[in-house]
């Protein structure tokens, strides 16, 4: 490792590098720069030697051939402790480059343009820069190399004090961002380009990912395993992970989890003051009406004791109303479009409550993936929506009336967020007993009913979904003793027949969607 004496400039992002120039300037560095970075730094009274100058030649096709020059990747490549490679560097008068300050064409912002053209993508696609990069990066105990503006400041500090020089972990640290770098962006152009030449097809022969850490975690699931958080590139839909922190502790892995869960549910009720509560990633509560304050007190009182401790997503603004109500409770989350002055008061005197300002009206977009042993499972999500039931089979000799159908509606939004065999009772604007989870479908129905009545919430007269068939009579035997009038299910079961003359002999009416939600 030895002082800096020759930086090669280059960049589209400009954002601090007149300062940093002058500061390296200041170190008697000299600066070879191109293009319009060249420019940049002579406009701002620098002196800067011109890549074609050093080179001995021109720059030319466009632009796209600048630096890809024996001079300049001799410069950067050759080991400074190796006998031989000083004598080749001699032998071919090229002088040392110790420090590379790159970052590249802007591929992402380019593709991320609506309506962009194929030929504009491509010649946005970086050459010059990645090589230099990774040269420099692959000689990272002789190169500083440098592709983020937001290192400038900390690296010219540091070569101040190290009169001229960086230590090794500086310099380790760089390069490893480098190739962190120049990995996403030929993940970015490979997905893109994959796209173009199949835009029909979701699933792509090469799934690139390269995800950005935001932050690590106190821990994962348990306490005993470790977790970080990611930012997905190029995601332009729906996302907790840039939901506005406006109080209360450091969100956990869970968290994270809970929330997500929370806010795609509250989706499915567009244009209704909303309110979900989750916990455990199951919905233990929902409801819609008039007022956000109605809304969340009717999801509340569907399952209290599963209320505790959870994470609540409400549509609307929170106002001084809904605060009053909710802090009645333990809650871990609240998250919202927005708080009112009068809400924020209040709810500032549980300091350790999560609030999250996010704007749900956002489409939620991708992938869903399972990690497991030696693979990934990737799958569309699952968006499906019936706009009209009364479009739907009525599978027995009742038909629904009208509010049967609202609120088999109601149910059937929700139980497509529920883990299976999932058993929602509802009206046609709350959920009055939710079962989830279990090993057999009956169950399902069982504990639901059970936590209705453990809650004093009457049944008759309720609506039923099931995110998938009934395998046999007893579920439906189950519900109708419940009270439930009205049952919504995709249908497709060998004992169809049985299930049907079940809910006949009950006076019940029965609608087969043709579609399961079921969930692992």
């Amino acid at each position: 490792m030895s002082k800096i004496q020759r930086a090669l400039i280059s960049v589209s992002d400009k954002s601090g590098i007149i300062e940093f120039a002058q500061g390296l300037a200041g170190l008697g560095v000299e600066i070879l720069s191109t293009g319009g970075t060249a420019k940049a730094l002579n406009d701002a009274g620098l002196s800067v030697k011109d890549v074609s100058e050093y080179t001995g030649f021109p720059e030319m096709l466009g632009g796209r051939l600048k630096t890809l020059h024996p001079k300049i990747h001799g410069g950067l490549l050759w080991r400074r402790d190796n006998p031989r490679d000083r004598e080749d560097v001699k032998a071919h008068n090229i002088d040392s480059i110790d420090m590379v300050v790159v970052n590249l064409y802007p591929f992402e912002q380019t593709v991320s343009k609506p309506d962009v053209k194929l030929e504009e993508a491509i010649e946005n696609i970086d050459i010059g820069g990645p090589t230099m990069l990774r040269a420099a990066s692959k000689n990272f105990r002789d190169v500083i190399v440098i592709t983020d503006p937001d290192d400038y400041s900390k690296i010219l500090e540091e070569l101040k004090s190290g009169n001229g020089e960086a230590g090794y972990d500086t310099r380790y640290y760089l390069a490893r961002k480098v190739f962190a770098h120049t990995a996403k962006y030929d993940t970015l152009i490979s997905n893109y380009l994959n796209k173009q030449a199949e835009p029909d097809n979701p699933f792509q022969p090469t799934l690139n990912m390269s995800f950005s850490r935001i932050s690590s975690l106190r821990y994962g699931e348990n306490p005993h395993m470790k977790a970080a958080l990611y930012r997905e590139p190029l995601y332009n839909g729906l996302s907790i992970v840039d939901a506005k922190i406006l109080q209360g502790k450091e969100m956990s892995f869970n968290n994270y989890l809970d929330s997500s869960a929370a806010v795609d549910l509250a989706k499915e009720f567009k244009g209704q003051p909303t309110a979900v509560i989750v916990k455990h990633n199951n919905p233990c509560g929902v409801a819609v009406d008039g007022s956000i304050s109605k809304a969340y007190k009717n999801a509340f009182e569907t399952d209290p004791i599963s209320a505790f401790g959870g994470v609540i997503s409400l549509s609307e603004k929170v106002d001084e109303a809904t605060a009053k109500e909710i802090l009645s409770l333990f809650v871990e989350i609240i998250i919202a479009p927005g708080f009112d002055p009068e809400a924020l008061k209040m709810l500032s005197g549980k300091p350790n409550i999560r609030l999250l300002e996010l704007d749900i009206t956002k489409d939620v977009t991708g992938f869903e993936m399972r990690k497991i042993q030696g693979g990934l499972l990737v799958q569309e999500r699952d968006a499906a929506m019936i706009e009209d039931l009364k479009s739907l089979k009525v599978a027995t000799k009742r038909q629904p009336d009208d509010d049967e159908y609202a609120a088999m509606a109601f149910a059937w939004r929700i139980c497509k967020h529920m883990k299976s065999n999932a058993i929602i009772y509802s009206t046609k604007d709350r959920t009055l007993g939710i079962g989830c989870g279990q090993t057999s479908r009956v169950d399902s129905a069982r504990l639901a009913a059970m936590k209705a009545g453990n809650f004093n919430i009457s049944l008759k007269g309720s609506a039923v979904a099931s995110d998938a068939f009934f395998p046999n009579r007893d579920g439906i035997d189950v519900v109708a003793e419940a009270g439930a009038t009205a049952v919504i299910q995709p249908g497709g079961s060998i004992k169809d027949a049985d299930t049907i003359a079940a809910a006949d002999e009950h006076d019940m009416t029965m609608v087969f969607t043709g579609m399961r939600h079921f969930r692992h």
